[in-house]
């Protein structure tokens, strides 16, 4: 079986691919994720998740998944917080609206590159100023876009529905990974 290297810090990326039954070798690396000003939002996501790539070099066996993730609520890019107080403008902005989570990933082995992005709908309720202060105290999400996670609190008692992969929100979009993968032949 070729190897499958996963260039990402999360680690609800790591535990989805966990999930999908994959075996993998991490790599971490400090990555630029700035992009130009002119990308449409839709396409910021899948420039992120391109760009990473372009900082490894893939073994002659091996397949490599980068990815990044994006929140987006009135053409506005909430990336991840960089305290407590920005968290909380985040979600207050979310709040009894709806928002995109667009996850763009990239797979690329020695002589074939894919890469694509994965949008899905979430509706929040309207959340108090003390449940976001509790999340945001409880929580922590300085390490997450938007300031949240939908498999943490605020997505249980916070989130009415979402249109699209739920593992999308998560961090990657196991479904569309999975027939990337079988299309590469890794799986």
């Amino acid at each position: 079986m070729p190897k499958i290297y996963l260039a990402s810090k999360s680690p609800r990326r790591q535990e989805l691919l966990k999930l999908m039954g994959l075996e993998y070798t991490l790599y971490i690396r400090d990555i630029d994720e700035s992009y130009p000003e002119s990308l449409k939002t839709t396409e910021v996501a899948e420039f992120i998740a391109n760009k990473k790539a372009e900082a490894f070099t893939v073994a002659e066996e091996g397949v490599m998944i980068t990815a990044d993730t994006i929140v987006v609520v009135d053409n506005e890019i909430l990336g991840k917080p960089n305290d407590a107080e920005d968290a909380f403008a985040m979600l207050k902005k979310l709040s009894g609206r709806k928002h995109q989570v667009i996850t763009g990933v990239c797979v690329v082995a020695k002589d074939k590159k894919t890469s694509f992005s994965v949008t899905t709908d979430v509706y929040f309720k309207t959340i108090t100023d003390t449940d976001i202060n509790f999340y945001i105290e409880n929580y922590k999400p300085f390490d997450k876009a938007g300031a949240y996670g939908i498999q943490e609190w605020i997505g249980v008692t916070a989130i009415e529905k979402i249109d699209g992969s739920y593992t999308n929100v998560v961090g990657l979009p196991t479904e569309r990974l999975y027939t990337e993968l079988k299309n590469f032949g890794f799986l």
